[in-house]
C-alpha cells in the first residue's frame, strides 16, 4: 500500500511516517516509480515502534538513536564514557578489584 494509506491505518500523516523512514525506524521500501510501499511486516515494524516510544516516553528520535547505540560498537562506547562521567553508569567490577574488597574485609574483621 502506498504511503497515505499506510499513514491511515496506523493513525499518524504520511510526513510523521516519512519522518520515521529517515532516522531509519522502518526499511526504505520503494517500487520502481521512487513510490514508498508499506506491506504488513512495515506496518507492525512502525507500530512496534510506536509502542516502545509510549510505554518508555521517548521520542522516534531517542528510539532511532538507540537503535544506533546498539548497532554502532564506537557510539556505544562513547555514551558508555559519557555514563561513567557522569555517574548514570557504574564500571564493571573486575575479578581482582573483587578479590582485594573480600581479602581486604577478612582482614578488617580480625582486628
Amino acid at each position: 500500500m502506498r504511503i497515505t494509506e499506510a499513514a491511515e491505518r496506523l493513525g499518524m500523516s504520511p510526513r510523521m511516517l516519512r519522518y520515521r523512514e529517515a532516522l531509519g525506524l522502518l526499511p526504505p521500501v520503494r517500487e520502481q516509480g521512487s513510490h514508498r510501499r508499506f506491506g504488513p511486516e512495515e506496518l507492525s515494524a512502525v507500530a512496534q515502534g510506536v509502542e516502545l516510544e509510549k510505554r518508555f516516553d521517548i521520542s522516534p528520535a531517542e528510539l532511532a538513536f538507540a537503535l544506533r547505540v546498539m548497532s554502532e560498537p564506537a557510539v556505544a562506547q562513547a555514551v558508555r564514557e559519557l555514563g561513567l562521567r557522569i555517574g548514570r553508569l557504574q564500571a564493571p567490577r573486575r575479578a581482582l578489584d573483587f578479590e582485594k574488597e573480600k581479602a581486604l574485609r577478612l582482614l578488617q574483621g580480625r582486628s
